[in-house]
């Protein structure tokens, strides 16, 4: 991350226990907060779609990945995107964190949270926006959605967009699909994406 990001590195020599560093984090976050010097702040949250990484501006959450083992990349992308100022806030997305639970276990339909979509830009934000559209439990092609955003030649474009969705599983890319009915691909891998599309079908059917 860039020098001027925000993160908190004690020398070895002053290195704190667990539970105290990571309450001098949240007080830390609260304070960036309170003085509106929190641009983005993120948590990782451990699931059964693996380790997510989820990130908020001060107008809702902002992006979810699959790399929560892993976030240095999208640290990097955030801090380059759309502030140095990145701070490590898992108390100011806990709400966030139990809204993504609650969609992966099945017990909500749809994200109730505020979201910020500054990084779904130009021909992606269009798809982004088309599908939130696709209701719980149906699925749509990648040649439906390309219809849908008057583009029917841009199968392809749609795609990418699909899997550059800065929002997966609060936004519901894993609802488009082959023409051919087979699952296509997913940020996420093909067995998260088989497991959303299972869960929601099943929840239909009750």
């Amino acid at each position: 991350m860039p020098d001027d990001a925000m993160h908190l590195d004690l020398p070895a020599s002053l290195e704190l226990p667990a539970a105290p560093l990571t309450a001098l984090r949240a007080r830390l976050a609260e304070r960036a907060a309170e003085q509106q010097l929190l641009d983005v702040g993120y948590r990782r949250l451990d699931t059964e779609l693996g380790p997510l990484l989820l990130a908020a501006t001060p107008a809702g959450l902002v992006s979810v990945t699959f790399d929560g083992a892993a976030p240095e990349a999208t640290l990097e992308r955030l801090s380059a995107t759309l502030s140095p100022r990145v701070l490590e806030a898992p108390a100011l997305l806990d709400d966030a964190a139990r809204g993504l639970e609650r969609l992966i276990a099945g017990d909500a339909r749809t994200y109730d949270g505020a979201l910020d979509l500054a990084l779904a830009r130009g021909f992606g934000r269009r798809v982004v926006e088309r599908l939130r559209e696709i209701p719980y439990g149906q699925t749509r092609s990648y040649a439906q959605v390309a219809q849908s955003v008057g583009s029917p030649a841009a199968v392809r474009a749609v795609g990418t967009a699909c899997r550059k969705n800065p929002l997966p599983i609060v936004i519901p890319c894993h609802r488009v699909v082959r023409s051919d009915g087979g699952i296509g691909q997913y940020a996420g891998g093909a067995a998260a994406k088989q497991l959303l599309l299972g869960l929601e079908a099943s929840s239909t059917a009750d």
